[in-house]
């Protein structure tokens, strides 16, 4: 699915907007820090590390998310689930040497 994801930057304190494929894990919501397999991690990654709360929109809804970056056994797991369903991201992995971030979006519990 197609959402917008609000993050605060992390220079500039301003909110910042970037469409993202998301993808449904239980209840919750997985994004891909692939930027295209770029050597470069992409800037709301770095804005996320520093300050993981954020908005997810998805057409007239809103909703305010704590984001957290996953690693070891949740990771190739979450891997396996992004890229089965686009498989685009498997090539991206090829293309670069840095390891593509996975983050995890779950409703805010009142921040």
């Amino acid at each position: 699915m197609l959402i917008t994801l609000t993050t605060t930057g992390r220079k500039t304190g301003q909110p910042r907007k970037v469409p993202l494929f998301a993808f449904d894990d239980r209840d919750r919501l997985v994004i891909v820090g692939s930027r295209g397999g770029s050597a470069k991690d992409p800037a709301w990654a770095g804005n996320l590390r520093t300050d993981p709360r954020a908005i997810v929109s998805r057409g007239v809804e809103e909703w305010a998310v704590r984001a957290y970056e996953v690693s070891g056994e949740e990771r190739e797991r979450l891997w396996l689930l992004v890229s089965a369903a686009f498989p685009l991201y498997e090539s991206y992995r090829r293309s670069t040497t840095r390891t593509i971030p996975l983050f995890v979006l779950e409703p805010a519990s009142g921040d």
